[in-house]
């Protein structure tokens, strides 16, 4: 499965990047592709191209703020998450992702 995600928290530092670790930590474990955007303090970092999107199955928006450019993933299937379940507990998330979509296990 080929997963975009991106990460936000209020202040955008500690919770943004730990959120992110742990989803790219699940995917990797899971087998599964993914490239995470995280959005903060700093801005946008590692920002998601049209390429990305047009080739992602699922968008996890793991955000507790709005954030910007957001018509980019109009056309995707999306989870949108408290930013706290992505840090406790993305492998349970990504399963969960894995059973809606019918992906096999790996």
């Amino acid at each position: 499965m080929n997963i975009i995600a991106i990460t936000a928290c209020p202040t955008g530092v500690a919770h943004t990047f730990m959120a992110k670790k742990k989803l790219e930590e699940a995917a990797r474990k899971l087998g599964h592709s993914i490239k995470v955007e995280t959005q903060g303090a700093t801005g946008i970092e590692d920002e998601l191209t049209k390429e990305d999107v047009a080739e992602a199955d699922i968008l996890i928006l793991a955000v507790e703020v709005g954030i910007s450019k957001k018509e980019r993933f109009a056309n995707i299937k999306k989870v949108e998450i408290p930013i706290a379940t992505a840090i406790k507990n993305a492998e349970g998330l990504i399963k969960k992702i894995e059973a809606k979509l019918n992906v096999p296990a790996k």
